[in-house]
């Protein structure tokens, strides 16, 4: 049996239990607790906290997330810390309304109803709760689905939202030589079974919260912002909202009618592919087409972005553009939110 240590969390005054053998963060999250997160692999630095006191050890991490300086002042990533004694640790980003209020941590059994391609790379599969047959989560969130057969699991946002809990979509990205793409080549099929486990993620719209909306999405990142865009029409949201999507090619492009018709729901809604390579005709319907990166595209028409919040979501190359493009345009921290999909190393 592994010892077991006390963690009190600062400014927050919450206080929980943690073993030896366990994250600190998944420890948190087995208490109904739920910390700042994001990859949960110890590269994306959401869960970044300061030890004010205590013995904790991290493991299997990036130093992009947590350089050697930091580490050496006590910051840590709660998603690869371990407690080796009683600790007090201040949380350097929370969302109090959060904390003690966000949605357990399930795992539920489901049953493949589809599996669609949406582009030469791009799935939908579709799975329908089993046991429990319901299951609940935030729009932007995600979960880990296990690979059949193993221990192994990959995490994937769900494009879905809370009025279907009876049925769940995922939008996935194939990658060569990537586990969970070749199930979905030639390895399961409907009807099969999949577990998942979750919510995680804090890829949400905060209530109360009435700043304008830039979405700035790319590839399979286009899953939790669906979802969100999803939400923000099934809430009668009034929030101004803009999302720019970025594609190689009009054969990247997908859920297109549904955007649009989404988009007459919503507040001053404008959607802008954004195409880095235009050789082939636009669909037509389209209310505007820009050809370049998104994030240069984003550059030109939003000259106000520092006053809107910004969710991010693709591969990490444009995440890491749009956020260096946010820091020259001042936009506070707070008022970013961003999802890095992990490269096919790591798919």
């Amino acid at each position: 049996m592994a010892d077991k240590h006390r963690i009190n969390f600062e400014p927050v005054d919450i206080e929980m239990e943690v073993g030896e053998d366990e994250y600190i963060l998944d420890a948190a999250f087995r208490q109904g607790i739920h910390l700042m997160h994001g990859c949960r692999e110890g590269r994306c630095s959401a869960c970044k906290s300061f030890v004010l006191d205590g013995d904790i050890q991290m493991e299997d991490y990036s130093t992009f997330a947590c350089n050697d300086a930091e580490t050496d002042e006590g910051h840590v990533l709660l998603c690869r810390s371990t407690a080796y004694s009683d600790c007090t640790i201040e949380l350097l980003n929370f969302d109090e309304d959060e904390l003690l209020g966000g949605i357990p941590i399930q795992e539920v059994r489901t049953r493949i109803t589809a599996i669609e391609p949406m582009t030469k790379d791009i799935v939908s599969l579709q799975l329908q709760p089993v046991e429990p047959t319901e299951y609940e989560f935030k729009p932007g969130q995600y979960s880990d689905l296990q690979i059949p057969g193993t221990e192994e699991h990959r995490s994937f946002s769900m494009a879905t939202t809370r009025s279907t809990p009876g049925h769940v979509e995922f939008l996935i990205k194939k990658y060569p030589g990537g586990k969970f793409a070749g199930l979905l080549e030639d390895g399961i099929s409907v009807g099969d079974e999949i577990t998942l486990t979750g919510p995680y993620g804090s890829f949400t719209l905060k209530d109360g919260h009435v700043l304008p909306v830039v979405f700035i999405g790319g590839g399979a990142g286009m899953a939790p912002i669906l979802s969100l865009l999803r939400h923000m029409s099934e809430t009668g949201s009034t929030r101004p909202v803009r999302f720019y999507y970025g594609a190689r090619t009009p054969a990247d492009l997908f859920y297109l009618e549904e955007i649009l018709e989404l988009g007459k729901t919503l507040t001053d809604f404008v959607f802008v592919p954004c195409l880095s390579e235009s050789a082939e005709p636009v669909p037509s319907g389209l209310p505007e087409v820009e050809e370049g990166n998104v994030t240069d595209i984003v550059d030109r028409r939003e000259p106000d972005i520092h006053r809107s919040e910004v969710y991010l979501c693709g591969p990490p190359p444009m995440v890491d553009a749009a956020l260096e493009l946010l820091e020259v345009h001042n936009t506070p921290k707070d008022q970013i939110f961003y999802d890095k999909f992990t490269s096919p190393a790591f798919e």
